[in-house]
């Protein structure tokens, strides 16, 4: 009976589809399932009628559903000229302006609202002949028309006929003043901007943010402490001074310039009994705490934002991100995560920050990532809904603890909660990646078609060379290579260490050389590491050294530690002295280079050596680590 039901029901709406999409009948909003309702005849309350219908095309417009706006729009019998306004707003917003222009000429009559609009979207549109045009042929103005012009011209720099607009206006309002004087200011004429700033009869918060905002922009700050303390002197109970000096401060900010921000920001009074609410009050309010802290913040002063922080009487959550998003970009997740757990309702930017966090150290410190995906965890019992970002932070952290499982219980929620994006499908394909799952990594590689950018192919390259399939890492490594895409250095990596593995010690040193002549990327120790790897394990050891001389820097643990590595499998005591004395130097608390080099000796029969370094290692009150072992005989004892 249901499958019957179903298809009834499909006839009947094509039966519907095919009478009213006919060209004798009068056709209606297609979400309409009966006759039109008496208001569109609008016979029985008009006035409520129009009501309802405006209120519908408005809400349509603003949804940019503007199809069915225009439908509901031609059906109408009657109409207001709020109908008409709001049909032409539609267009306007989408710059449709030939549209909007079209119904403009269709109206039996217009109100101000009507030219207004048309006159705002043409100069929106940069359109400013059109919207002078109708300008002039308004049969009456209000100041809206004439401060839409004023900011018109202003905007394209035309301060001429700016100011002609501005000195024919019948009557002014704090708005055209502080038109012109933006639009001085972003012309860069400071001169007339302050001299019309003095003469405003009155002045309101956005009167001192603009002059504030444009001096800055015009590297005039110290006119502006000098503007606005003046004003103080006059007007000091206005919070409107307040936003101005809190401009101020982030502009002092951004230019790196903390003490003169300081300075600022210690010249507002601090005033503990404050009522919430109270506009009539010149004190420090939240922007003012944080723009200082953000200040410090900016500058690597976290101990002073810090300081600041503890100070505030009253915090809003841009407080709390700002301090905890300070710690972990310095890593330092014990007070990140003292803050999140002390923050009274941490949203969805503070759980993300403090998750990659994790996710950031764990990789940085080659951490177990446990606290990142323990975080995740403690937000779904929290209740609170994982986004992209936070998808693609756990994700990275179960690509660098390798934790397959929790990987692919991520990807399922991806695939329920979002619409994944590029970072995290590139988030995708290096945990699978990296967990060993190269067949799902390159299903999922080769789903993202041409939406891959150079971190997708360096990801799917180094799942392939980390895990030996040499082979497919080169021939991907040409594939994009072919295709155009730029290299990085960490693609050489890649390549490099897929060499390795195979012993491709020509095809390795060939890629180095490319690397840097064909695509101009300077090689990292990274690079000298692995190309010290892979001509050291197969033999080429005077190569090897000689590489490590070329280096333009200091070797570090890792290439002396793949030399010493060489000379162990090709019984090289000489130049592992070299490499072990060095690993040393770098690593003085280690005890891997003595055994190394202690072992050597003793498979060489050099006893007197090998009991030479022994004696440095106890001098030098070095601990033999666990998973190191002496290579003893009876004649070292």
């Amino acid at each position: 009976m249901g499958r019957y039901s179903s298809t009834f029901s499909v006839c009947m709406r094509r039966a519907q589809r095919m009478i009213f999409n006919h060209p004798s009948i009068t056709r209606f909003p297609r979400y309409f399932s009966c006759p039109p309702s008496p208001c569109f005849a609008t016979k029985s309350n008009p006035k409520n009628d129009f009501i309802t219908w405006n209120k519908k095309i408005s809400d349509l417009v603003r949804s940019n559903r503007i199809t069915e706006a225009k439908d509901i729009f031609d059906n109408l019998k009657q109409r207001n000229t709020v109908t008409w306004n709001s049909m032409i707003n539609g267009y306007i917003r989408r710059r449709e302006m030939a549209k909007a222009r079209m119904l403009f000429d269709q109206m039996p009559e217009r109100d101000i609202v009507s030219w207004n609009i048309m006159i705002s979207g043409y100069i929106s549109s940069k359109l400013i002949d059109e919207g002078r045009c109708l300008f002039d042929h308004m049969p009456d103005r209000d100041v809206v028309s004439w401060n839409t012009m004023i900011s018109g011209y202003a905007r394209i720099g035309q301060m001429d006929e700016a100011l002609v607009i501005f000195n024919s206006m019948p009557e002014k309002n704090v708005v055209s003043f502080n038109a012109l004087i933006t639009g001085f200011l972003q012309n860069g004429n400071v001169k007339s901007a302050i001299e019309l700033f003095e003469r405003m009869p009155e002045r309101d918060s956005a009167s001192f943010s603009a002059l504030t905002s444009g001096l800055i922009q015009n590297d005039e700050l110290d006119k502006a402490v000098k503007i606005l303390l003046k004003c103080r002197e006059t007007e000091d109970k206005r919070e409107d001074l307040v936003h101005a000096y809190n401009t101020l401060i982030a502009g002092y900010g951004q230019r790196g310039l903390v003490d003169e921000a300081r300075r600022i920001f210690d010249q507002i009074p601090f005033d503990h009994n404050k009522r919430k609410g109270d506009a009539r009050m010149f004190v420090r309010n939240l922007v003012t705490w944080n723009s200082m802290i953000m200040c410090y913040i900016n500058s690597g002063d976290v101990f002073s934002a810090r300081t600041l922080f503890d100070e505030m009487t009253e915090r809003d959550t841009f407080s709390w991100n700002t301090m905890i998003s300070a710690y972990v970009h310095l890593l330092n997740m014990e007070e990140a995560s003292y803050l999140f757990h002390k923050m009274p309702n941490p949203d969805t930017l503070t759980w993300n920050s403090v998750i990659s966090g994790y996710a950031q150290i764990g990789y940085e410190k080659n951490g177990d990532y446990v606290g990142a995906i323990e975080l995740f965890i403690e937000m779904q019992v929290e209740g609170e809904k994982p986004d992209r970002h936070t998808l693609s932070s756990v994700l990275s952290a179960c690509a660098g603890s390798t934790a397959l499982r929790q990987g692919r219980q991520i990807h399922q929620q991806v695939t329920k909660r979002v619409i994944p994006d590029l970072p995290v499908n590139n988030s995708l394909v290096t945990m699978y990646a990296r967990c060993g799952a190269i067949v799902e990594a390159q299903t999922l590689f080769n789903e993202m078609k041409s939406q891959k950018d150079v971190i997708s192919w360096n990801a799917m390259i180094g799942g392939y060379a980390f895990h030996g399939f040499a082979a497919e890492a080169l021939e991907l490594f040409g594939l994009m290579k072919r295709l155009k895409v730029l290299p990085t250095y960490i693609t050489f990596i890649s390549v490099l260490n897929a060499c390795a593995h195979v012993g491709l010690v020509e095809e390795g040193q060939r890629q180095f050389e490319s690397m840097v002549t064909e695509f101009g990327i300077e090689p990292r120790v990274e690079h000298y590491a692995l190309l010290v790897d892979l001509v050291g394990r197969y033999g080429q050891l005077e190569e090897a050294m000689g590489l490590i001389n070329r280096m333009p820097f200091q070797p570090d643990k890792a290439v002396w530690g793949a030399l010493l590595a060489a000379c162990r499998v090709h019984n090289n005591v000489d130049l592992a002295r070299v490499a072990a004395e060095a690993l040393m130097t770098l690593e003085p608390e280690s005890s891997a280079p003595y055994v190394t080099l202690y072992n050597m000796y003793a498979d060489a029969g050099r006893w007197d050596d090998a009991a030479e370094v022994r004696d440095v290692m106890d001098r030098n009150n070095i601990v033999k680590q666990t998973a190191y072992s002496w290579v003893d005989s009876a004649h070292s004892g």
